[in-house]
């Protein structure tokens, strides 16, 4: 079956750094729900989620809404996603994104929803496309401001008037009611799947609850089969772009916001790997896990657990700085002083202790500027954690996706910003003792110091392959002014593009993107056709790897069905 492949994340975030500005995405997630019932079969059900995300993205970056089922029995997944109706596709397509990288936190239960201000996202195990009410519907109350009695009137108005005009209108209306200090914004959305009959039911009982909300500024409703939110500022985008006054942007739309999906996908391919090491391990009669956590207690790299339970305040939400593809992040204080970043993984390593601690060993003896550094780790409480050093700043998504903050990285820093990365990514790929491949680059997983600068995170938790390993996939995994600004904002535009070629053999290297990057003279060729191909047409065409990794009978192989050729990273 021909279907579209990712893009690498690299190029993403390229092009999220070349915004000079954006409409809203409105990505912040408002609520999210997760199910009671564990999954039946992981083998089954991760793939069956990831295919059905798959599926619904590609939909969702054409029409800002998708349906889809993958499997019978209890491993079926049926999902469903939309945008609301005041997005642009650019904008819808990013706050899927985020959708779908915190949905999974809900795994191992088999089921979920969640609402983010822009878009809304859920998964079941059962046809549940035809419901608009449930149990979990209800309201969330934002601003403790409150409002007058004008402001009240105002709200009542608009929320009926969207109301009335939605299930007419494809399920979506807005509305604007009021003057000076007491206007009110509201946006009334239905899904898409439902009936006439069906999304004005929805709203009508949304808009009863909504209300409930005032005198507060602001007011969400959260239901089976619509969303509606009213507040006293206007964080309505114009539709078919966003609003004229928030300036120029460059614009490019690619696929790669697809591959967000690696944080499931990684689960999957690391389930494959698991087994595979560990059954080779079984017969080889070695690698005692008992006697390598006890080489961890006693190493350096050790954290007991409750040193970092202490240091983190039980992991209280106030000092929980984010959330990752591979689990939440914390804040931590040691007793000698040092501040300390603590990731609680979602899936718990407990049970392959020799491959985590040996991972970790790796992990944490690669130092470069440009990549946070792993201290260590804790594997013998009852969670696995791993301990980094503390970046004040946090994540470049904290000010890409932030009106204020973003004000702060004009193109000079970008541009810094984009080469640091770069170079880190050399690092890992050409002049370490083990290559490593992170698989997961994206704004989540740039850090930035007190000064800015951009160091790689969660490189510790990709797949890492020594100097003698001669296997890995080459399928594509994983937004100015006076002229001189444009001519570099194209340029790197232009490597991006290079960089996602359908042949892996004619994506440039890191080494060779990253003197791209800096020698302004470096020449640049015309990239050739989007990879928007059956991956293994496009394998077969990939015939010329580095010619200091020769293809062998040996070096083609199929892990977890992905096409594997001679591993040279790019």
């Amino acid at each position: 079956m021909m279907r579209k492949q990712s893009i690498p994340l690299l190029v993403l975030e390229f092009l999220l750094l070349l915004q000079t500005s954006t409409a809203d995405p409105r990505a912040q997630t408002v609520n999210i729900t997760c199910g009671r019932q564990p999954e039946h079969n992981s083998t089954i059900f991760v793939p069956n989620f990831v295919a059905v995300m798959e599926n619904i993205s590609e939909q969702m970056r054409t029409s800002g809404f998708g349906m889809a089922v993958v499997g019978s029995g209890p491993d079926a997944n049926y999902g469903l996603a939309q945008c609301y109706g005041d997005l642009s596709l650019l904008d819808c397509v990013l706050c899927y994104a985020e959708a779908r990288t915190v949905l999974p936190q809900c795994f191992p239960f088999n089921s979920g929803r969640i609402f983010l201000d822009g878009c809304f996202m859920r998964a079941e195990n059962y046809s549940f496309f035809g419901e608009f009410r449930g149990p979990e519907d209800g309201s969330v109350c934002g601003n403790a401001t409150r409002m007058g009695s004008g402001f009240g009137d105002s709200v009542r108005r608009a929320v009926g008037q969207a109301v009335s005009g939605a299930p007419t209108n494809r399920g979506y209306a807005k509305a604007q009611v009021g003057t000076a200090n007491e206007t009110a914004y509201v946006i009334a959305n239905c899904w898409r799947n439902l009936n006439q009959s069906s999304c004005k039911a929805c709203l009508e009982d949304a808009s009863k609850t909504i209300l409930g909300c005032l005198p507060k500024s602001e007011g969400r409703a959260l239901y089976t089969g619509c969303f509606m939110r009213y507040s006293d500022r206007d964080f309505l985008n114009r539709e078919g772009g966003g609003g004229s006054s928030r300036g120029t942007r460059v614009v490019i739309i690619v696929s790669v916001v697809s591959s967000v999906v690696v944080l499931v996908v990684g689960v999957a391919i690391g389930h494959h790997i698991w087994r595979n090491r560990y059954i080779q391990k079984k017969r080889r009669g070695s690698n005692d896990a008992a006697k390598l956590v006890k080489t961890l207690n006693d190493s350096s790299l050790n954290f007991k657990y409750a040193t970092l339970e202490k240091a983190t305040e039980s992991f209280g939400d106030s000092n929980k700085l984010g959330q990752g593809g591979f689990g939440s992040v914390y804040k931590g204080v040691l007793p000698d002083g040092r501040e300390i970043a603590v990731k609680r993984l979602f899936f718990n390593n407990k049970h392959r202790a020799a491959d985590f601690y040996n991972e970790v060993n790796i992990i944490s003896s690669v130092e470069h500027k440009n990549l946070v550094r792993l201290l260590g780790c804790s594997c013998s409480g009852p969670e696995s954690l791993l301990v980094y050093e503390f970046l004040p700043n946090k994540s470049l998504d904290r000010f890409i996706f932030d009106q204020t903050r973003g004000k702060g990285l004009n193109w000079e820093k970008r541009n810094e910003i984009i080469i640091g990365t770069a170079e880190g990514l050399v690092y890992l790929h050409e002049n370490s003792n083990i290559r490593i491949i992170h698989r997961d680059i994206k704004s989540s997983n740039i850090l930035l110091d007190s000064r800015l600068r951009a160091k790689i995170a969660d490189f510790g938790l990709a797949r890492s392959f020594q100097e003698d390993k001669s296997h890995i996939s080459t399928a594509i995994a994983g937004t100015l002014d006076n002229q001189a600004m444009k001519n570099q904002i194209s340029r790197v535009v232009h490597i991006g593009l290079l960089c996602t070629q359908e042949i892996a053999s004619l994506r440039p290297t890191m080494s060779k993107a990253l003197l791209m990057l800096t020698k302004k003279e470096e020449h640049l060729p015309a990239p050739t056709s989007p990879p928007f191909i059956d991956e293994k047409t496009m394998e077969l065409n990939d015939t010329c790897e580095d010619p200091s990794y020769p293809l062998n009978g040996d070096d083609v192989g199929s892990v977890a069905n992905l096409t594997h050729s001679s591993f040279y990273p790019r």
